[in-house]
This record gives C-alpha cells, structure tokens and sequence, in this order.
C-alpha cells in the first residue's frame, strides 16, 4: 500500500498564535489531504483540502464568504484534487471511498467532486450536524453547504467498523477496510468527531494525526497554544492528552505528519513518482 499526501493550499498564520512561546512572524503553512493506494480497495482519497467550491463557489453562504476572506488561503493549482489524480491516470469517477477525517471547510470543501463515492467518517459527529441549526453548525466550524445534499445516504459510519485495540504504543480504533492496514484512531480536541488514520503496514508505523496541532514543533514540544487559538477548539482540554498520545507513539517508534506543518515530508507528492502509485 502505497500513502501520498498532496498541498492543496497555503495559509498564513502568525507564529505565536498556533505555537506557544512563538514569535510574531508568519508561518506558511500547508492543507494536506492524501490518496491513498490500497490494493483491495483502490484508490481512496482522505479529505479533499481546499478546492475553489470553498472559495468561490456559487453555493458559498455569507458566513463561508466572510470565512475565506479572514483566512485568504491561497490555493495551490498544481495539487488541487483533480489534477494531482491526473497526475496517477485517475479521474473523480475511479474514486469510490473519500475518508473525511472531520467536517471542517479545508477537508470537506470537494466532496461534490466525487459522485460515485462513498463517505468514511463519524456517524456520531454527522448525526450531531443533522441535529444542529445552521447557526449552531457555524460555532463549531461547519457549512452545510459544502456537502453534497445526498451525504447521508452515501455514509459509511466508523460505528459499523470492527475495532482493533491499541497496542503498546500504538493507538486502536476503527478497522476501516477490514484487513488492518488503515485504523482510524480518535483524536479529539480539534473538532468534533475528528479522527486520524494509523498505516500500521508501511516500514515504519505512521499516524496522519489531521489537525490535534498545526505544528509538529508543537506537538513534540509540548507547546500546545493557548488563548486565542483554542477557542477554535471543539474541546480545548483534550489537546494537551491527545498531543500526548501522539507522542509516546513517537518515542515507540513511529512516525506523525500533520494536515497543517509547513515542513514537507517524505510522503509529500514532491517526494513521490506518481508512476509508483
């Protein structure tokens, strides 16, 4: 199995504000999304990142409008969704599994994109959407109308998948394809329902942990920011205990690549031959 992840935009942040302790001049930073090669499954997307539905498309209420303008991500042409599956001989139509690890504008915003797939997330934070006003969604960081209208009936609810417990250091969850290779771990904190996901078959175990930091200097370091940038949390008090998690996994061997760090890894498309995949 094959993991390659792909910048689908950049967003300025000030340093200080996503690392604690950290100064006041700007952090590029990077929303990854991923494609994974799963050889029973196919290929599988994890999220979508930014795509101009999100931005500029004809759907965007007020709120999505005023969001894009206060974060002015700065979309990456060369690895938006579409054409980075070009680049692997894909079209949206071969894509029949989309992962979306929270519901977030940055990794939902292309889900309309793939008419034929279905949709791997949390039955439970879904069901919380359905229950909320629009109004209430926004506080926690969701616009309905970036989902396709007919989400519900294209979800496939981590409740229905067997778990696998968490072993030494490495973290349990929900089986997602039945034969171990992807465990989608909770990772609470960031968003609500927010998952991650364990390649527990590569060379060396990986946790794609999303968003619990934006930072891998955050995170290693223990500089968990504070005020103001947890109150974007879904739940501020448990991103110190995730953070954590995550880290005795790394000091057990393992390795953690962040939706948002700047710094490019070997899983980076720029590192990757799209002629492997």
């Amino acid at each position: 199995m094959k993991v390659v992840f792909a910048n689908s935009a950049w967003v300025n942040a000030a340093e200080r504000l996503i690392l604690r302790g950290g100064g006041w001049q700007s952090v590029r930073l990077r929303v990854r999304y991923a494609l994974i090669f799963h050889p029973v499954t196919g290929p599988v997307l994890v999220d979508t990142g930014y795509t101009p539905e999100a931005l500029s498309g004809e759907r965007r209420g007020r709120m999505l409008r005023l969001y894009g303008r206060l974060l002015k991500p700065e979309l990456n042409a060369a690895e938006q969704v579409l054409p980075v599956l070009s680049r692997f001989g894909l079209s949206p139509d071969d894509i029949r599994t989309v992962v979306v690890t929270h519901f977030h504008a940055d990794h939902i915003s292309g889900l309309s994109l793939f008419p034929k797939a279905r949709f791997i997330a949390s039955d439970a934070a879904w069901a919380r959407v359905r229950s909320r006003t629009p109004r209430q969604n926004l506080r926690h960081g969701v616009f309905t109308e970036l989902f396709p209208a007919d989400f519900e009936t294209r979800l496939d609810g981590l409740s229905s998948k067997p778990r696998v417990e968490a072993n030494g250091g490495v973290p349990g969850g929900a089986d997602l394809f039945g034969d171990g290779s992807v465990i989608a771990v909770d990772l609470p904190g960031h968003a609500d329902g927010q998952f991650g996901l364990l390649f527990s078959g590569l060379d060396r175990p990986l946790v794609y942990a999303v968003d619990v930091q934006w930072l891998l200097q955050a995170l290693t370091e223990s500089r968990t920011p504070g005020f103001p940038a947890t109150l974007i949390a879904e739940d501020a008090g448990a991103i110190e205990p995730t953070s954590a998690m995550l880290r005795h996994f790394m000091d057990t061997g393992g390795e953690v690549v962040l939706c948002h760090d700047p710094v490019p890894t070997v899983y980076d498309l720029a590192m990757s031959d799209p002629e492997a995949g």
